[in-house]
């Protein structure tokens, strides 16, 4: 090897990767993600809500719109739960010795997950209240 020419391999082997077998391997860790994440209470939990939820957005929206808006918001608590996880693993990975920095970060993604719910929450409850009101 050339000490003057840098090496142009991917630490990553998914980086070099094209087309198909991108997509493909891709899907694969996205499976494991789900599989990580339904590891953790909060998103299983999440997750049972959402297979009421989910099917009950197409009874009660009025239009497209709606329906979008309740399933939506269902499905943005999921994914902040996910991301919340992984900062709470990545800070875990780090070490398990207790650091303001680390605290701040899982207390923030903490806050998402909460603001996410109450965001999920008013948009059910509007949304109930125009279908009984009717």
């Amino acid at each position: 090897m050339n000490k003057f020419k840098p090496d142009s391999s991917p630490a990553n082997p998914q980086k070099g990767r094209k087309g198909l077998s991108r997509v493909l391997h891709a899907a694969r860790y996205s499976m494991q993600g789900l599989v990580a994440g339904w590891g953790e209470t909060a998103f299983r939990q999440e997750a049972f809500a959402a297979i009421v939820l989910l099917p009950l957005a197409f009874e009660i929206g009025r239009g497209w719109v709606e329906v979008s808006l309740l399933i939506g918001t269902v499905l943005l608590v999921m994914i902040v739960e996910l991301l919340n996880t992984a900062v709470e693993s990545a800070i875990d990975r780090v070490g398990p010795e207790w650091h303001d920095l680390s605290k701040r970060a899982k207390d923030v993604g903490s806050a998402a997950v909460l603001l996410s719910l109450l965001l999920c929450i008013g948009v059910w409850l509007a949304a109930l209240w125009t279908y009984f009101s009717a």
